[in-house]
């Protein structure tokens, strides 16, 4: 079992379809953390059905749990899709702790972890379209996964539809630029070294620099396309990719996706 400090998981969205709950709980058995932070939308309060909660999704729940039980000090930070929770934010049970937002110190550097949906105005002023969202959503990964499957038949690559019409759709790129933008531009007004959210489905580690100042901002992507997570081990942050069984470093990341910002 791979021992790391901190991992970071969000956007797992038990009890929908779209959810690839049986691999979270192979690579979460696969680790021993000191501290487990959940960025949100773990459970999909939106879309549950006592119809649908397959076994892999109870055992996702339960790896959790025992991830507590056995030592592991567990931050569950609300989204959007389990926002229900936050009339029972700041309760603690044992190592247990369920928050909004969080920072830590590691290694004498600020972290400010949230989910990011505040920065969401559909969540917030139109929920009945945010909601509808999620559904289509869901459906269109349900679909998609049926369609690779008959790719698969003829040896061809799987396709992501969702990733395709976020990249052709002007309107769905701005909004995750502005996501990524505000989300740094908060962080550098507050002080904190690092900004970390889920949200976006996004994976990504990004160095930024203004001036004299720098601040790196990631995002833990999801467990729906991408299957991410952060680990921080040894004073260093890598993005795990399920998919592609690596670990990519910082440094790495540094290289191909540090900006500069006047």
């Amino acid at each position: 079992m791979r021992k790391v400090e901190v991992v970071v998981v969000s956007d797992l969205h038990l009890g929908t379809y779209g959810s690839h709950a049986g691999e979270f709980v192979d690579y979460f058995s696969s680790i021993d953390p000191e501290i487990i932070v959940l960025n949100g939308d773990i459970m999909d309060i939106w879309q549950f059905k006592k119809s649908y909660f397959p076994p892999d999704h109870w055992e996702a729940l339960k790896c959790l749990m025992n991830k507590a039980a056995s030592g592991s000090t567990v931050y569950y930070l609300t989204g959007n899709h389990d926002d229900a929770l936050r009339r029972f934010s700041e309760i603690t049970l044992g190592n247990f702790h369920l928050l909004d937002k969080l920072v830590l110190t590691l290694n004498d550097k600020k972290h400010w972890f949230f989910h990011g949906d505040v920065f969401d105005a559909s969540v917030h002023h139109s929920q009945w379209i945010a909601k509808l969202g999620g559904k289509t959503y869901d459906w269109l990964i349900r679909l998609n996964r049926f369609i690779n499957i008959i790719r698969s038949k003829f040896n061809l690559s799987p396709v992501s539809f969702s990733k395709k019409i976020k990249s052709n759709i002007k309107k769905a790129v701005q909004f995750i630029d502005d996501f990524e933008h505000t989300a740094i531009d908060l962080a550098f007004q507050s002080g904190y070294d690092y900004v970390v959210c889920g949200h976006i489905h996004q994976p990504k580690i990004n160095l930024i620099r203004r001036g004299q100042q720098s601040l790196t901002y990631m995002n833990s992507g999801d467990w729906v396309e991408h299957l991410t997570a952060l680990e921080y081990d040894q004073d260093q942050w890598r993005l795990y990719d399920h998919l592609q069984q690596f670990v990519q470093d910082t440094a790495r990341q540094f290289n191909t996706s540090s900006s500069t910002e006047g």
